[in-house]
């Protein structure tokens, strides 16, 4: 088997070659933004899910088919610790100068400029070592108030008028939207609720972990009439055969029953793991079909490969207190725990451990399904912390 000619890609947000099982959420997504061109009121996606089921990948779907249909998109992440304003600015800049570029550019282009001026004149933003200057005239008493909740509501609201005169939309992008404050949150909420009651052409599309449900209810009450939140979860046995088998198809090579159904027992449909497997057993395999044999050799190398990169750049940002609850919950099972049970293994009260579950929270390692529920976001991580950490926590914080 050439290496070359391998056609799985593990990485973070790498389209794998065959979007297997993603179709509804990808129509919903581009359907919505045709309404909101059109003016119709359409509510904004918000795809939630675990690790590794290829919510990032979805977004850059999404936004190549908006882009190829003319419309125009920005795309961030939001990270642990930075401000929304700072992450959005530099690319509302880029959409507005498009549009200020473009054929159809009129007063409200012009005046979105402007607007934008104003909003980054309350916002330090730096493009590497360079501070992003402010140049050009401000829509003075419009997005300068250094109060996120009117300022982006205004700068979208002057973006989307932009877009509407010169005929498109906008989709801003935003992944990993549980890191955002439920400010920064009540802000985006806010803005697309003036969006909506405008009937201008802007959306937001989001994905982030479970827990971007509920923080975002918190944040504001009426959420769920602006969002929709398709679970994205992993492939099932029959969309698991197809990630796996059409990018074979044009190599002339494919996997045996035995060795697909061994592939969905080792990695449970999770769209990232599938790619590690096909991978390995790729590089593994002598001859077509693959055998269930190669695919129990392949699993030894894919899942080394996983325990030195997909698990441990997450496990090496924890503390030690926090990878025993880690460990803990992993001693206890790879579903939902109730947070008293691994308080008790950890010889310690719930009280105790509740600011370890709060920052595993916060790092987005852990969420909670259910009122007093803890679960792992990156699924088979309970079986990486026993092979990392062997011996059992108990008693570890007493």
């Amino acid at each position: 088997m050439d290496r070359l000619r391998n056609p799985f890609s593990p990485g973070a947000g790498t389209r794998p070659p065959e979007l297997a099982g993603r179709k509804d959420i990808l129509d919903q997504a581009i359907l919505a933004i045709h309404r909101i061109r059109a003016g119709r009121s359409e509510r904004s996606p918000m795809m939630v899910g675990l690790r590794g089921v290829g919510k990032t990948v979805l977004l850059v779907e999404i936004r190549r088919q908006a882009e190829a249909e003319g419309y125009q998109c920005l795309m961030v992440e939001a990270q642990e610790g930075d401000k929304l304003t700072r992450l959005l600015a530099p690319g509302l800049r880029r959409l507005l100068l498009r549009l200020d570029e473009s054929e159809a550019r009129g007063e409200r282009v012009r005046r979105g400029m402007r607007v934008l001026h104003s909003f980054l004149s309350t916002v330090q933003v730096r493009i590497g070592e360079t501070e992003l200057q402010v140049e050009g005239p401000r829509e003075r008493g419009v997005a300068d108030s250094g109060q996120i909740e009117s300022d982006l509501a205004d700068m979208f609201l002057a973006l989307a008028a932009a877009a509407q005169e010169a005929g498109t939309a906008v989709a801003i992008l935003i992944d990993e939207m549980q890191y955002l404050s439920e400010t920064e949150l009540g802000a985006l909420i806010m803005a697309v609720h003036r969006i909506a009651q405008e009937g201008l052409p802007l959306m937001i599309i989001g994905a982030g972990l479970p827990q971007l449900a509920g923080k975002t209810g918190r944040a504001k009450s009426y959420a769920e009439r602006l969002f929709t939140f398709p679970v994205v979860g992993p492939l099932s046995e029959a969309d698991t055969r197809t990630a796996l088998q059409e990018p074979m198809r044009d190599e002339g090579v494919a996997f045996s029953r035995q060795a697909l159904a061994a592939i969905y027992r080792h990695t449970q449909g999770y769209p990232y793991f599938l790619q590690e497997w096909g991978s390995h057993c790729w590089n593994t395999a002598t001859k077509s079909p693959i055998s269930g044999d190669v695919v129990v050799e392949a699993s030894r190398s894919a899942i080394a490969s996983l325990d030195t990169s997909f698990f441990r750049v997450r496990f090496d940002r924890l503390t030690p207190r926090e990878k025993d609850y880690l460990r803990a919950m992993a001693e206890l099972g790879a579903g939902p725990q109730r947070s008293g049970d691994i308080a008790k293994l950890l010889g310690a009260t719930s009280e105790r451990v509740a600011p370890l579950r709060a920052s595993l929270i916060g790092k987005g390692m852990v969420y909670s399904p259910q009122h007093g529920d803890t679960a792992f976001t990156v699924p088979l991580f309970d079986a990486f912390m026993k092979r990392t950490m062997p011996d059992s926590p108990k008693h570890a914080l007493k």
